[in-house]
């Protein structure tokens, strides 16, 4: 099933002068400083921020454009005794941000509930009949978070129905911004607050920290029940990786931190979800995203995911601990849901004739599971590189798709040419939703094929290893891996380093677990143990180029220096 693509290395250079500058006055390896100066870090003031990230650093929540407003809005709330319900978005993100809000706002005195939407009855954003059903509930405030920002006849609902609404978002607004007590989202028109790459929980955390910063003013805490807020930076880190935003400036500080608390987390949820992950140790970004986030996102995918906010909001670890194990059997079924709808949308792409001519990847089919197209998407992009749209079609004719893109391709900005054939879509350059009626299907591919033609070129269709810089082998020991180390965590926007090693010779080979190689590597009169992940089939006679990262491998109570082979070509000059 998996196809290996050849890709394009592309070499970052930096300048000798400056790495040797910035290596002195922070008392790193010229690699490191290369490394940093690669990825815009190029001033020590920047660089001691990046390695030692701080909260004093953070931007006045109050310069988000909305949120006095919001916070005042919330303080009448709580003295008027009134009924919250936080309307949340069904992934990670809207998840985590759910429990953030609902937790924080019952502690601090207030009474709140939450709503999270199905994805297949009620679709996504604010929904007009769920608001109504809000609303006949009681609640007279409601709060989004992760969504709202392109629902303006909602808003408009809300206002004639006598309910205010406040919308926490992150995505990119539409033409019109919607007509509420409070809209707070960092990519609104007018907005002063200097990070933009906020998650939908990132936004909510700003909220509180207004929040709690106002209520500290007014004298609203008597002594000692003031919450600290690093107890909720679990629920920040983990919507903030699985939403993969870029892992930098204030996202960077909420990975950092957040981790550790995941570590070291007093919820019983995320005890159960750990246990069921089987993560044992520290929580690494790599966790989150492949084996919590998953679990979370898998009961939403498949059904409702109304479970994933009682784990994260519940209090009891029996409760807790049956709620994980139903998540992680979601999550099973999701995996093989998407392994058969994988499988035939590879036998469509490879059957079909149109690849590798074609410029994108456009796929329908009415047995597939609305839920799983997006991650199938993602595998389609993986394995073809081209902009793809998985599209499932229901009984009634109606089409709900998901996609995900390429870099040079921006995803929102193609739909807005094609959207005369699309009854709705949103989302941003890399991932997006379409909503359109089956017989339109194949004008809206059509279309989209033009529009992918007419940006993408034959280079923009080869993937890209990007290489952090060469390194000589006698550079390569365990100093500069712990060196490597203060540049966790790695993710989207700060990936983990790949470093270059010319003139190698592969002394010794064999094949482990399912297609792994297992290697010894010559250069310079330096030999090193490798390890080459599913790449059993590559071929490793004659001198190479091989990109790495490399690590401690600790094993059997002893630990040696390991190449973690990314990538193998012959020696190039």
């Amino acid at each position: 099933m998996q196809r290996r693509t050849h890709k394009k290395w592309v070499i970052k250079a930096v300048g000798d002068a400056e790495a040797v500058a910035l290596s002195g006055f922070l008392g790193v390896c010229s690699t490191t400083a290369r490394i940093l100066i690669g990825r815009g870090i190029e001033t020590v003031e920047v660089a001691l921020q990046f390695l030692a990230p701080s909260f004093s650093a953070m931007a006045d929540p109050f310069l988000l454009k909305g949120m006095q407003a919001a916070v005042e809005r919330v303080l009448l709330a709580r003295k008027s005794g009134e009924t919250v319900c936080v309307y949340g978005d069904y992934d990670v993100d809207g998840i985590s941000g759910t429990a953030l809000l609902v937790s924080f706002l019952r502690q601090v005195g207030l009474t709140c509930n939450y709503f999270i939407p199905n994805r297949f009855d009620d679709g996504y954003g604010l929904n007009q009949e769920a608001l109504q059903r809000i609303i006949d509930s009681g609640a007279t405030l409601v709060m989004s978070v992760d969504c709202g920002i392109t629902s303006v006849k909602e808003a408009a609902f809300c206002k004639q129905a006598g309910v205010d609404l406040i919308i926490l978002d992150h995505h990119s607004p539409g033409e019109s911004i919607p007509k509420t007590a409070a809209v707070v989202n960092p990519l609104q028109p007018g907005c002063g607050y200097p990070f933009k790459m906020l998650a939908g929980v990132g936004v909510a955390f700003n909220m509180l920290i207004a929040l709690r910063s106002r209520m500290r003013q007014k004298g609203l805490f008597s002594t000692g029940d003031e919450p600290d807020l690093r107890d909720w930076l679990d629920l920040v880190a983990l919507g903030t990786i699985a939403d993969v935003v870029p892992l930098v400036g204030q996202n960077r500080m909420y990975a950092f931190y957040g981790l550790q608390k995941l570590e070291n987390s007093c919820r019983p949820g995320i005890a159960a979800l750990k246990n069921v992950a089987g993560i044992t140790d520290a929580v690494t970004c790599g966790q989150v995203g492949f084996r919590m986030a998953p679990r979370l996102n898998a009961a939403g995918r498949m059904e409702s995911a109304v479970p994933g906010v009682e784990l994260l909001l519940g209090a009891s670890a029996e409760v807790c601990s049956a709620i994980a194990d139903e998540l992680d059997s979601a999550n099973t079924e999701r995996q093989n849901v998407e392994r058969t709808i994988l499988e035939e949308a590879v036998a469509m792409v490879d059957g079909g004739g149109n690849y590798p001519a074609c410029k994108s990847i456009v796929l329908a089919s009415g047995s597939w599971h609305q839920g799983v197209i997006g991650i199938v998407a993602s595998r389609l992009v993986e394995r073809y590189h081209r902009p793809t749209i998985m599209i499932a079609i229901d009984g009634k004719g109606t089409a709900k798709g998901s996609g995900r893109s390429i870099p040079g391709f921006h995803l929102l900005e193609a739909l807005t040419a094609c959207s005369g054939h699309l009854e709705r879509f949103g989302g941003h350059r890399y991932a997006a939703g379409v909503g359109l009626q089956a017989a339109a299907v194949n004008g809206f591919a059509a279309a989209f094929e033009a529009v992918a033609g007419q940006i993408l070129g034959d280079s923009e269709l080869v993937p890209t290893l990007d290489v952090d810089g060469e390194i000589c082998p006698s550079d390569v020991d365990a100093d500069l891996v712990n060196e490597l180390k203060r540049m966790e965590p790695f993710g989207a926007g700060n990936p983990e380093p790949t470093l270059m090693m010319r003139g190698v010779t592969v002394v010794e080979r064999r094949v482990v677990g399912d297609g792994h190689l297992k290697l010894r590597v010559t250069a310079a009169g330096q030999i090193f143990s490798a390890i080459a992940f599913r790449q059993a089939e590559c071929p490793t006679d004659g001198i190479l180029d091989i990109a790495f990262f490399p690590e401690l491998n600790r094993w059997n109570n002893s630990t040696t220096l390991q190449l973690r082979v990314k990538a193998i070509r012959k020696a190039e000059v």
